[in-house]
């Protein structure tokens, strides 16, 4: 028969913006950040969260990233273009356009969204770490 399995809680995305890159901003060079963070500009870099603390990241229409993104929470409606890690779950709306792998864990794509390159669910590499206990 079938056995339990043991899920843990995903953290909450942030629901204020600590970090604003505005419209017609242009960043050269990697980005770090924590908490909350929108771009309506430019980054031509890397976009790191803080390791080990939830993280939420909104690219907005007008907004663009060449380089790696790795957050907790993403949300996209503009354009990425390199490496996606979304540790917990990716959202992209349907003017959102990236090229590049996408690691995500949970996705949600909207119709009209454009994504090139491969999707790898982080999910099936945890399937081997989950416990499954036997009953009766």
């Amino acid at each position: 028969m079938g056995g339990i399995l043991f899920n843990r809680k995903h953290s909450k995305p942030q629901n204020r913006i600590d970090t604003l890159i505005g419209a017609g901003t242009v960043v050269d060079g990697n980005f770090s950040f924590s908490g909350g963070m929108r771009i309506d500009g430019a980054i031509n870099g890397n976009v790191i969260a803080e390791p080990g603390k939830p993280s939420t990241l909104v690219i907005s229409e007008q907004g663009r990233v060449v380089g790696e993104v790795s957050v907790t929470h993403l949300v996209v409606n503009g354009g990425i273009r390199g490496q996606v890690t979304a540790s917990e779950y990716l959202e992209l709306h349907a003017k959102a356009r990236v090229t590049g792998d996408v690691n995500y864990k949970i996705l949600e794509i909207q119709m009209g969204a454009i994504l090139e390159g491969r999707l790898i669910n982080m999910n099936a590499a945890d399937q081997d770490k989950v416990v499954a206990l036997k009953t009766g």
